[in-house]
């Protein structure tokens, strides 16, 4: 595809992924940069891309990917493989000569890169712990929170996706060079509002507590519609989350995910951590009236589009799902006011503000060598 307008920046080097929502935001970022004449060189960490996924990138002609197994950060015993990622994406990065590296973890910020580098911070594990179990990982933790912290402070620049990402980054790490946040984006063709059916979905990670699909657990009884849960139940590192009052879907493909969200009347996410939250903006845009927990990141995306709930009180989220499910104008009016709300935050947009901070980097790290072009092959 042609470049629709002139950037800068040819090539990126990002690092991703392919467990939960990153490996979304790659994509979607990936297809809308095309526009810019960008092409991203992507590297994987973490398990093997699935057929789904691969099906996902062979749709995308500016992407070539190189996977890897190493172990993500906040996985058991990394170390090991979050070093010998390093010598990897090092490599990588003389290989393929990016004007920019985007990295979408923390560790491998204080790496010597030869080129800019802005990272994004997506989650992490001190603030997921603050927030789903009220005090801070123990000393086992420590060597992550220093790493986090090198990363951070050797970054160029340092995003997320909503400013209350970065504000909590700070809390826990300190001071670093911070860039305006920016938030992600969904295609809305890709999640059309249908005929809305008398029913509640969640989806996302049901293994991930922040998600707190145990307050809908609880309250599913006491409603008079059903409540289905869509997402993985299996833990990366083993585990599964079990339930009985809700009816869980599994993990579904995207298409049939967008065909359960243009259907479901309510979506329902009483998180208790949620940096962003995809799978809202993918309810919303389909049309559902939306039930989030009430935390300063789903404040901040939201706005007046969503019905916000105390994550801990679990009494007041049964009494607002069954009074959405009784009250067919309030339930409207909340659903119009999802999709006005959600319509905001498209891939164009995302990928507008990125290259801009992209072109910034460039600006402040002239470059030290001729980019040549070269031929990829993943």
């Amino acid at each position: 595809m042609p470049a629709t307008y002139d950037s800068p920046i040819r090539r990126l080097l990002m690092t991703t992924d392919t467990v939960g929502g990153v490996w979304t935001y790659a994509l979607d970022l990936a297809q809308a940069l095309q526009e810019y004449g960008i092409d991203l060189v992507l590297a994987t960490m973490g398990p093997p891309l699935n057929a789904q996924q691969r099906a996902d990138v062979q749709q995308l002609k500016n992407i070539s990917v190189f996977e890897s197994p190493f172990k993500l950060e906040w996985m058991e015993a990394p170390w090991d493989d979050v070093e010998a990622a390093g010598v990897w994406l090092l490599e990588l990065e003389t290989l393929t000569q990016p004007d920019v590296v985007h990295l979408n973890g923390y560790a491998h910020g204080a790496l010597p890169w030869q080129s800019p580098t802005l990272m994004v911070g997506h989650s992490c594990v001190f603030s997921w712990f603050a927030a789903v179990h009220r005090t801070l990982p123990g000393v086992a933790w420590e060597r992550y929170r220093r790493e986090v912290t090198r990363g951070l402070r050797a970054a160029d620049l340092v995003t997320a996706p909503t400013a209350a990402m970065l504000t909590a980054l700070r809390t826990h790490y300190g001071t670093f060079a911070a860039a305006p946040p920016i938030a992600n984006g969904r295609r809305a063709a890709s999640f059309p509002p249908g005929v809305k059916e008398p029913c509640i979905l969640t989806a996302g990670r049901v293994w991930d507590a922040a998600k707190n699909v145990a307050a809908l657990e609880q309250v599913a009884a006491q409603l008079s519609w059903p409540v289905f849960v869509a997402g993985e139940a299996q833990h990366p590192d083993g585990g599964e989350a079990r339930f009985h009052n809700v009816q869980c879907l599994g993990q579904l493909a995207p298409a049939d995910l967008a065909v359960w969200l243009g259907s479901a009347a309510i979506f329902a996410l009483p998180a208790r951590y949620e940096p962003f939250g995809l799978s809202a903006l993918e309810a919303g845009l389909a049309g559902c009236a939306l039930v989030l927990g009430d935390i300063p990141s789903l404040r901040e995306v939201w706005g007046d589009g969503a019905v916000f709930v105390p994550p801990d009180q679990p009494d007041v989220l049964a009494e607002v799902l069954q009074r959405l499910t009784t009250d067919a104008s309030w339930r409207a009016l909340m659903a119009r006011r999802a999709r006005a709300r959600a319509l905001q935050y498209t891939p164009e947009r995302m990928a507008q503000e990125y290259v801009a901070l992209y072109a910034r980097l460039m600006r402040m790290r002239a470059p030290e060598r001729m980019r040549l072009p070269i031929r990829l092959v993943s």
